[in-house]
């Protein structure tokens, strides 16, 4: 049997906190758009959708007919080697751990990204948008991703993770004022503002 992969990020842009690459695996001739009502480009949906979307997501893994996976790098990893090699290297991991065989996969990936050379893909500008088995890793990156920030929300209390979830936010910069950096702060991101009085 063949499968189709879909692969998206979230989290480019934050200030904390890892990226999130999510895979989709689905067996050829699935229907994502029937199969998923509704399913579109993650920044389009609202939490309550996107939640219930991944939970069909979960659903279907549980009956043997999809698999997807979500891949971070971390903020130390974003800083040392910077955001591109940080996605290229989760969504690397992502893609060998839901298709070891190359010859059996056809990978549709969204925005710039690229999957490793030995296998047969498509990069499609604005795919999260235009093809339901982008949107759904989209989906799968952003709600795993916000679940994460939710929790680091609970470890590092003073900076409101759970409302922006990394995001640049007046409120985060103002908490990033009042109490600096911590743990999972993206350094190398946090220079754009520092000219800001």
């Amino acid at each position: 049997m063949r499968f189709i992969l879909g692969v998206d990020e979230a989290g480019r842009g934050p200030l904390a906190g890892p990226v999130a690459v999510g895979v989709v695996a689905v067996p050829e001739g699935f229907d994502v758009a029937i199969e998923f009502p509704g399913v579109k480009d993650s920044k389009k949906l609202s939490e309550k959708k996107r939640e219930k979307i991944f939970g069909m997501l979960e659903s279907r893994v549980a009956g043997g007919d999809a698999r997807f996976v979500v891949e971070f790098s971390s903020a130390a990893i974003i800083d040392e080697r910077g955001i591109s090699h940080a996605v290229r290297e989760a969504l690397n991991r992502g893609v060998n751990a839901l298709a070891p065989d190359a010859a059996l996969v056809e990978i549709v990936l969204d925005g710039s990204l690229k999957a490793p050379p030995e296998y047969k893909q498509k990069t499609i500008i604005n795919g999260d948008d235009l093809v339901p088995i982008i949107s759904l890793a989209s989906i799968a990156a952003k709600v795993t991703r916000d679940r994460l920030m939710t929790k680091l929300a609970k470890q590092y209390p003073a900076y409101g993770l759970e409302k922006h979830k990394g995001y640049g936010t007046r409120a985060h910069y103002e908490a990033l004022k009042l109490h600096g950096p911590s743990a999972i702060h993206r350094r190398s991101f946090l220079h754009i503002e520092s000219s800001r009085n």
